[in-house]
């Protein structure tokens, strides 16, 4: 009678099963390094965000009698050599670095599943074509293709999420694809 219990209860366990979302988090909460740093990940976010608002110092400000000072109270990473405070300059820069790294993998995200999506649905000569495009992009070096879109577009903040943008939807095209392609052949 106990075992008959122990199997209702492990059937309905079954019934309702976990969501996809769940079960990953279960297994996320599990791993206690991969914890450590999503929380040093979102801490260093937040300083970079909040970081800058809460401090006096701008990261613009130049005093060169406070040129080169060592870390100290006031200044927790020490000035550089024009008596900027580093510490208040990191902050910035983990900003853009956030800025940059959330644009260009919009863009990636953007154009390789749009790309990704066409080719799969499609198929046929045109898949063909659009692959070998991936292909011949796959085959240049990034540093080239950010030198030529330099040269041909300029200097410019925004080139900076586009020429990464426009080299990592390489491989989400390519999963996209495979994907609509299997499920374009279970129909």
């Amino acid at each position: 009678m106990g075992e008959a219990l122990e199997t209702e209860t492990a059937f309905e366990k079954a019934e309702r099963g976990t969501s996809l979302w769940r079960d990953a988090w279960h297994r996320l909460a599990k791993n206690k390094i991969a914890v450590i740093g999503g929380i040093v990940l979102v801490l260093l976010t937040l300083a970079s965000f909040i970081g800058p608002l809460l401090l006096r110092q701008s990261y613009e400000t130049q005093d060169l009698q406070l040129g080169a000072v060592p870390p100290n109270a006031q200044h927790w990473f020490g000035t550089d050599t024009l008596g900027r405070d580093l510490f208040v300059r990191i902050l910035y820069g983990g900003r853009v670095s956030l800025a940059v790294g959330f644009c260009a993998t919009a863009v990636a995200l953007t154009i390789g599943v749009l790309y990704g999506t066409i080719s799969g649905f499609l198929g046929g000569k045109i898949d063909m074509f659009m692959m070998r495009v991936v292909d011949i992009i796959f085959a240049l070096p990034f540093t080239v293709f950010v030198i030529l879109l330099t040269v041909f577009f300029g200097r410019k903040f925004v080139l900076l999420f586009v020429a990464i943008g426009a080299v990592q939807w390489l491989m989400m095209a390519r999963i996209v694809r495979g994907q609509v392609m299997s499920l374009r052949g279970q129909e």
